[in-house]
């Protein structure tokens, strides 16, 4: 059979050389690999099965030099599609290929829904042959902004992809909250986004080559089909800060795969398709080297370089889901270990799996925490208040920067005592109330980030523009080289109106760092320490300028990586990446004397 093979092999090149119409005959809607497979696996061939073996082979060269594509079975199913666990009672049509239903598409009606749905993006479609448009009305300029997604080419081009993206509702390509600063009924809210003083520099247009990593866009049967994870990772994640997975029996939109275990785990549990594991390999490469925001840092030239030299390639390959996992699990603790980096859950097909390794910068930075608390229980072994005053000094202590639910509803709670410690703009809002109180003794505010690992932006930007009367935060997108500096207010007294009642003056302002505050909680100190306004007290805080993006592996792996925007600061018109941390005026050396107030107190009363 083998010299059979041969010999038909080479006849056929002359076939393929002499009479490519074998591209153009009848016979161009049928999949000759299957045909000719079958075909051989006759116990014996006939003469006339030789010569049709010599045509199907002939098609099958011309189809790859000619770079024809191949002729798909295509089926469909609509899945229903949940957010974490609420059913949101739709259904997301998918689209499969050749009886492969691991590896589910959209087409472009999917694509719209998926982006107007999910996103609030108001986009319409257009076709030109391979090439699909789709513009998406941009409220920032009343104009539209097209993505084109090229089918012959197996690229997608965005022309401003920061543009693009953008969340609905931002007042700059660059604006890092999700507020709007109005309510529902209109009122003005929180957050003032101010216009003037605003710099943006644009980056550059964007063209992701998917064909080079070997993933092929569809067109076939009037059907654009765009595979659903390809989406994921560079439309819905980027943005929504959520992303897509697939169980085989439902699409869940969610940022965390233990937010909807119970869901997400009720598949079966099993092997990949061998399309799945080409592609996934694939897509994870692609999306790696395009989203994640430390790769220059890391000096990784092409994550596919990356797994083949520690090994993982095989795995991420090989037919154990779980290995392929667990190497998904490696890379973010062995080689990225940046903290922001997390891994979250295995697939679906491996099951829930009770794994933990703890990477060398995750657990300095478990001990550095760890450290803080036991000192601060020394002093509060009941737990330590949001808001304390000791003599002159007022404390507001945020271990986060966390939100729960709207923000807005802190406008209805009459007593500003009611307000909550959990939430950090309502704490601050109480704060704010009780060191203006009438006949109030406090002469100094201090905040105290000593135990903050990060959190929501707009709880961020909201301290900031509260110590500082308004908020300059400056980012950059690693990806297209956009930057900006955007400018907030906080309505902090409750009374829906941005002006010097909202701010601290007068005051002496302090804000106390460790080693453990990162993100977000590395931020606030940087922009708070480049302001000149604010005496900082500790030790140098602990880093981390990019944003937390969740994402997932084709085959379901739930994971966070650090993003594209990364935090900097305005100075001198260069932008500077927060990283390096906010660098103390004064140190302290030992955790006990953050938390020792009164002696605290005091030292600060010392200062000039």
């Amino acid at each position: 059979m083998k010299k059979l093979l041969s010999i038909l092999l080479a006849v056929s090149l002359l076939f393929a050389l002499a009479i490519p119409a074998f591209a153009d005959g009848e016979k161009k809607d049928e999949d000759p690999s299957a045909a000719l497979t079958e075909l051989l696996n006759k116990d014996e061939l006939t003469d006339e099965d030789l010569n049709t073996a010599l045509q199907l082979l002939g098609d099958l060269i011309v189809r790859e030099v000619t770079g024809a594509a191949a002729v798909h079975e295509i089926s469909s199913a609509e899945i229903p599609l949940y957010a974490n666990t609420e059913e949101t009672g739709f259904n997301v049509p998918l689209y499969f290929l050749d009886g492969v239903k691991d590896l589910p598409y959209v087409n472009a009606d999917g694509l719209l829904f998926l982006l107007e749905g999910l996103m609030d993006f108001q986009c319409k479609l257009s076709a030109d042959g391979p090439v699909l448009t789709v513009n998406r009305h941009s409220e920032l300029f009343d104009a539209d902004i097209p993505m084109t997604i090229d089918f012959d080419r197996n690229v997608i081009f965005f022309p401003d992809y920061d543009l693009f993206c953008v969340n609905p509702g931002a007042s700059s390509i660059m604006d890092t909250t999700r507020l709007t600063g109005f309510n529902a009924e209109g009122e003005p809210s929180i957050l003032q986004k101010v216009d003037n003083g605003s710099l943006i520099r644009y980056g550059k247009s964007i063209e992701i080559d998917l064909g080079n990593y070997g993933i092929d866009l569809i067109q076939q049967d009037g059907q654009y089909l765009i595979p659903l994870q390809t989406v994921a990772d560079l439309l819905i994640a980027p943005n929504a800060m959520k992303t897509l997975f697939f169980n085989g029996q439902s699409v869940i939109y969610s940022g965390d795969i233990s937010d909807c275990a119970d869901l997400y785990y009720a598949a079966p549990t099993g092997e990949r398709s061998d399309e799945l594991t080409q592609f996934g390999y694939s897509e994870l490469c692609m999306m790696l080297d395009t989203i994640y925001g430390l790769k220059e840092t890391h000096e990784i030239e092409t994550f596919d370089q990356l797994f083949d030299e520690v090994g993982f390639k095989e795995f991420l390959l090989g037919p154990e889901v779980k290995q392929a996992d667990a190497a998904i699990y490696r890379l973010i603790t062995d080689y990225l270990d940046d903290n922001h980096s997390k891994f979250l859950g295995f697939s679906y097909l491996t099951g829930p799996v009770d794994y933990e390794v703890t990477g060398v910068s995750r657990a300095r930075m478990g001990n550095f925490r760890q450290r803080q608390l036991d000192a601060r229980e020394k002093f509060y072994p009941d737990g330590v208040p949001g808001y304390e005053e000791i003599g002159n000094t007022a404390y507001i202590t945020l271990d986060g920067f966390d939100l729960y639910g709207d923000p807005d509803a802190w406008y209805s709670v009459e007593d500003p005592m009611d307000l909550p410690d959990e939430d950090a703009i309502a704490l601050i809002m109480k704060a704010h109330a009780l060191i203006n109180r009438e006949n109030s003794p406090v002469e100094n505010v201090v905040l105290d980030l000593s135990i903050n690992g990060g959190g929501v932006a707009d709880a961020a930007v909201f301290t900031v523009a509260w110590l500082l009367g308004e908020a300059s935060i400056g980012a950059k997108n690693t990806m297209t080289g956009a930057m900006g500096n955007t400018f907030y207010r906080a309505d902090v007294n409750r009374d829906r109106v941005f002006d010097e009642k909202d701010t601290l003056q007068g005051k002496r302002l302090f804000c106390m760092t460790s080693p453990f505050s990162f993100s977000n909680g590395n931020m606030v100190p940087c922009m708070l320490k480049e302001s000149g306004v604010v005496t900082m007290l500790g030790r140098t805080s602990g880093g981390g300028s990019c944003n937390i993006q969740p994402m997932s592996s084709a085959w379901g792996t739930s994971f966070q990586i650090s993003g594209t925007n990364r935090a900097s600061f305005l100075k001198n018109g260069s932008f500077y990446d927060v990283d390096r941390g906010a660098d103390p005026d004064y140190t302290i050396s030992e955790p006990e004397r953050y938390y020792d107030r009164a002696a605290l107190t005091d030292y600060i009363n010392s200062i000039y």
